[in-house]
């Protein structure tokens, strides 16, 4: 059986992630597609109480401590979620994978991009995604979305400089990886995104 395409979604908090979702899934199901949606961190049993920890505003913890909260959530989910769909020829799609711990872990919180490297090979082998959707918009109106949407989490509450630095990381592995990695400008019109989403999706369609 030939095993299904691995599609993850990335970008700020406030770039549209979840909007672009369902938008996704109808491109996929158009061209007779199903796919397993899953998240990070989260998507098992295990991930979804170490999420609640991860995003729970009252915890303080160590940026190390983070780090492999989240690459433990990221094995469970490997392991229960996304190698079994993959292997059995469904097309996944997750919202945020290791591209976020180098964003957020490394750039945001300044651990050593060494150490996580580390744990990305320990946790996932050479296991990469098909294609990277990263949603590029100024930290300004990121932060400008979710103070209109919801109560803010633990990440959520850090200041500007922070995801500054979080959204320079995220530019540097686009340039690092461009053929896994395309830029969306979510600051564009709803309809701009939509348009610029279906046809980068187009491209790993055709190779299927």
């Amino acid at each position: 059986m030939k095993q299904g395409k691995f599609i993850t979604l990335e970008g700020i908090d406030g770039a549209g992630k979840s909007t672009q979702l369902a938008w996704i899934i109808e491109l996929l199901q158009r061209a007779g597609l199903t796919a397993v949606v899953t998240r990070e961190p989260g998507g098992t049993t295990l991930g979804e109480q170490l999420r609640a920890l991860l995003l729970d505003k009252s915890i303080t913890m160590h940026a190390e401590t983070e780090a492999l909260l989240m690459f433990a959530a990221r094995r469970e989910h490997l392991d229960k979620i996304i190698m079994p769909a993959l292997l059995q020829g469904q097309w996944v799609i997750s919202d945020r994978f290791t591209d976020a711990s180098f964003a957020y872990q490394g750039g945001g919180r300044g651990l050593d991009i060494d150490k996580l490297t580390i744990l990305e090979q320990w946790t996932q082998g050479t296991l990469q995604p098909d294609l990277t959707l990263y949603f590029d918009v100024p930290v300004e109106l990121g932060q400008q979305r979710v103070s209109q949407v919801k109560t803010i989490d633990r990440f959520e509450k850090e200041q500007a400089d922070f995801f500054q630095r979080v959204r320079a990381t995220y530019l540097d592995r686009v340039k690092q990886f461009p053929d896994r990695i395309k830029l969306i400008d979510s600051s564009q019109s709803l309809a701009e995104v939509k348009a610029a989403v279906e046809r980068t999706l187009q491209c790993l369609l055709n190779d299927e």
